[in-house]
């Protein structure tokens, strides 16, 4: 008997998943949406296993193509938790990012089978604030190369990231094409700069009319704010970031572990 928490085969038809075959918007937006509105009606609920991309392609007699597709940009949404050899669980809506290890935005989506990519939005040599040249120990006078991105998962706008860079480390850094290579990329293969640790702090804030119209949400709704200090190998702070995350796609992941 299979569990309740389980949708079998012969149940897909409940979901009632349908196509408007006569629509320009394609199938995979067509299920992503339904999938979507059953779980905000609570018809479907956090841990519930799902279909599988076989078993929805041909309760809709399509391919697996368009289901394949709605299910990563399900799974980057959170809505959908997706692992090799298992059945398609419910999610909660929002991405945890876990800090235990490091790794940059790209990197990190990557893993998750998910397609980063970053579009800058300013590039520029400027004078550091005092928060910006404490943590990364600049003298005085120094200057650092202030970049400001939009990161996007599968086209999507999840986060702005504004990264300090020391210009004695990264001289003509803004020569270096920021969309098409991370920035961890750069530093390593670039500036021969391999990572060691970071130091990140972690808080909340609310978006403002800036910060909501480039990650496409309403202005006050819930931002995550990680401040990062990222260090080589010879302990040498390297860049400072200041990163806004949609809050309801991401959350904060952290393993603690007690000590005797």
């Amino acid at each position: 008997m299979a569990s309740p928490s389980e949708i079998p085969s012969a149940a897909i038809a409940e979901l009632r998943l349908n196509l408007d075959t006569n629509s320009f918007v394609p199938y995979y937006v067509q299920i992503v949406d339904q999938v979507r509105e059953l779980i905000k009606k609570n018809l479907l609920k956090q841990g519930q296993t799902f279909c599988s991309e076989g078993e929805i392609a041909r309760a809709l007699a399509i391919s697996k193509m368009p289901v394949r597709q709605a299910f990563q940009k399900l799974k980057s949404e959170g809505l959908l938790v997706i692992a090799k050899g298992k059945r398609p669980v419910v999610g909660s809506g929002r991405v945890p990012w876990n800090f235990q290890q490091l790794r940059g935005f790209s990197e990190e989506m990557r893993r998750r089978g998910l397609v980063p990519s970053a579009r800058v939005l300013s590039v520029s040599l400027e004078e550091p604030e005092v928060e910006v040249a404490q943590a990364l120990k600049l003298s005085p006078g120094e200057r650092v190369y202030r970049v400001k991105r939009l990161r996007s998962i599968d086209g999507d706008p999840v986060a702005v990231v504004t990264s300090h860079l020391p210009a004695r480390i990264f001289a003509g850094i803004d020569k270096q094409d920021m969309e098409k290579q991370s920035l961890y990329a750069i530093f390593e293969r670039v500036y021969k700069r391999k990572l060691q640790w970071a130091e990140e702090v972690i808080g909340a804030m609310v978006s403002g009319e800036e910060e909501a119209a480039a990650l496409q949400t309403s202005a006050g709704s819930a931002l995550l704010v990680i401040r990062e200090t990222t260090y080589d190998m010879q302990n040498v702070a390297i860049e400072y970031s200041f990163s806004l995350l949609r809050g309801d796609r991401y959350t904060a992941s952290v393993i603690s572990v007690r000590k005797n």
